[in-house]
Order: C-alpha cells, then sequence, then structure tokens
C-alpha cells in the first residue's frame, strides 16, 4: 500500500565556509547561489558544517597549518547565506567544528541562532523541529569530544530512542570513514584516518534505525558512497563534498557531489526521493551536473555493496 509524504527532507554533504585559502564573496552566497533552486525545494533541508563562523582565535593548526592540517573559518557575517540558500539546519559533529576551539564554536552557534539556522551534533544534543504539522527529531554523531559520540553505540541507541519517543521522524547524521578518493565503498568494521578511530559506519548506522532512526545520512570520506536499506529504513552514507572555497582537492570523483531528497510519511516510512546529480567547479561552487555523473555511480556503488534491494537506479530515483 502506497504511503503518504508528509514532509520533503534533504541532504547534502561537507560545507566549508571559508578558510586561509578565501572566502566567498557577497556574504558567502557566492558559494551557494547556483544552488539554492534546489536547495530551497524541500521543507527541510541539512548539511554539514565543516568548520566556523568565527573571528580571531587559536587555529587548531598552530602557526597557520599546512601538511594534513585544515582549519576552516569564516565571518560570523557569512551564515545568513546558509538560509538565504535554503539551508535550514546543519550537522556540527565533525572534526572540523573545532577548528578554534571552544571559543570559535561558541561564535559559530551565535552566528548560526542569529541566522535562524537549527543546528545538532553537540553532546547528548537532539533538536527536535516542527515542520507540516509533524515533529522531526535531528541528531548528529562524530568521533569527537565535542560531538555526541559515534564510537559509543550503546549511548547513541538510548539518545536516539530517547529521540523517537519525542518526534514521528528521526533523522541521524553521521561523520564517519576514511577518506580519500579511493574511499567510496563502505567497509565492514571500523575505519581509520590520520590516526583516527573514523567508526564502523554500517554497524553505527543499523544500531540508528534499530534504535528508533527513520533515515541515517552521511558524510566525512568527501566522495560518494552507496545507499542502504535497512529494515525498511534508508542509509545514505556520503554525498560527498557539497561546497567550498578553494580548499577541497578536486577533479574526477572528488568533483561529485549530490542532493539526497527523500519524501517521508509521518511515521518515517520512505515514500521514495531522488539523488540529485551536483559537481564542485571553481573555487567549489555546486552546480547542477546534467550527467548525472554522481547518481550514475551512487547506483553502482549501492548495487556492489547492499544488493539490488538498495532501490537506487542510475537516473537517481529512489523506490519508495
Amino acid at each position: 500500500m502506497a504511503v503518504t509524504p508528509v514532509l520533503a527532507f534533504q541532504w547534502v554533504g561537507d560545507l566549508t565556509p571559508g578558510s586561509k585559502y578565501g572566502v566567498p564573496g557577497r556574504g558567502g552566497r557566492s558559494q551557494l547561489a547556483a544552488a539554492r533552486p534546489l536547495l530551497t525545494a524541500a521543507d527541510l533541508t541539512e548539511a554539514n558544517l565543516e568548520g566556523t563562523y568565527s573571528h580571531g582565535g587559536r587555529s587548531k593548526c598552530g602557526g597557520g597549518g599546512g601538511g594534513d592540517c585544515f582549519a576552516f573559518q569564516a565571518p560570523p557575517g557569512n551564515a545568513p547565506a546558509l538560509r538565504w540558500a535554503g539551508i535550514d539546519a546543519v550537522n556540527v559533529a565533525n572534526n572540523h567544528a573545532f577548528d578554534f576551539g571552544a571559543a570559535g564554536q561558541a561564535q559559530t552557534l551565535a552566528a548560526l541562532r542569529g541566522a535562524q539556522v537549527q543546528w545538532t551534533g553537540r553532546p547528548g544534543q537532539v533538536t527536535v523541529l516542527e515542520v507540516n504539522g509533524v515533529k522531526v527529531a535531528l541528531l548528529g554523531f562524530a568521533p569527537y569530544p565535542w560531538a555526541s559520540s559515534l564510537l559509543d553505540i550503546g549511548k547513541a541507541r538510548k539518545l536516539i530512542a530517547g529521540a523517537a519517543q519525542r518526534a514521528g521522524i528521526v533523522i541521524v547524521a553521521i561523520h564517519a570513514g576514511a577518506e580519500g578518493a579511493d574511499k567510496d565503498h563502505v567497509p565492514h568494521g571500523h575505519e581509520h584516518a590520520f590516526g583516527e578511530d573514523r567508526g564502523n559506519a554500517r554497524a553505527f548506522a543499523h544500531a540508528a534505525i534499530d534504535a528508533g532512526a527513520d533515515l541515517v545520512v552521511g558524510s566525512g570520506p568527501h566522495v560518494i558512497r552507496g545507499v542502504e536499506r535497512y529494515r525498511g529504513r534508508l542509509i545514505a552514507y556520503s554525498l560527498g563534498n557539497f561546497a567550498g572555497w578553494h580548499n577541497f582537492g578536486m577533479g574526477g570523483r572528488l568533483s561529485l557531489s549530490g542532493i539526497l531528497r527523500v519524501q517521508l510519511a509521518a511515521d518515517g516510512t520512505p515514500a521514495g526521493g531522488t539523488w540529485i546529480s551536483m559537481k564542485l567547479t571553481g573555487p567549489g561552487i555546486p552546480v547542477r551536473d546534467p550527467s548525472n555523473a554522481s547518481a550514475h555511480l551512487a547506483a553502482r556503488l549501492s548495487a556492489q555493496d547492499f544488493g539490488a534491494q538498495a532501490g537506487l537506479d542510475s537516473s537517481g530515483a529512489l523506490r519508495p
């Protein structure tokens, strides 16, 4: 029997607002203007915010960084560009949320509050919104002390189960996995990068749904990963990089991106959706990709990693 959707939700991957390599112009709007018609076309759009809206402070990279150290920062006055572009909420459970320490994050959250952008992902945080008359809970997890823990699955299950008691739809964001152009498959077991345990994405996502999550969306690997169906719910392990400014490695699979648009029923059941193919151009601006390359790749990875039941075809269509 067909289910009636009540919420059109969208997820995009990593969005870096600025860094020592530059800050997008027009108060940040230059970075997102091309994607704005797509981002505004849902009831609720969420991104993974990789970086801070802050002034000053000591970078985690010390004297300017280098090598494998990157610290991301844009002026707090650029935060309203998110809401202008159609991004309603952000996940701050990731490795760049503390690039400028506690003070940098405090400035970031104040800037988001002023821009009327919701956030989730702080330790123990459950953000509950009411959209179209339905309560929606947003949670975020990452393997860092400033986030709800991706590594403590037992504690995460309790937090998600509590969220399911408060809201009809529960959406969990995870920042998990190794990084790089060759990291587009979802392995079994834990992944590591730069000496860090980046979690067991499969085990965590399954546990999240077992605990009451209706949709799990991911970021972190900086490349597209596949889509899985588990117990009638949807898991999208990575949408790649969504937007940057001279900070992302680009070319080939590193330039492929996407917007996941999912229709959800009042009880969280997926009722279809679309993987919208995007690509990064110039300094890291997301634009619609008429070749549909990322949807082709996501469909292939989904079938290889999770079988035909993933339900994502090469056109980007998600079966109910």
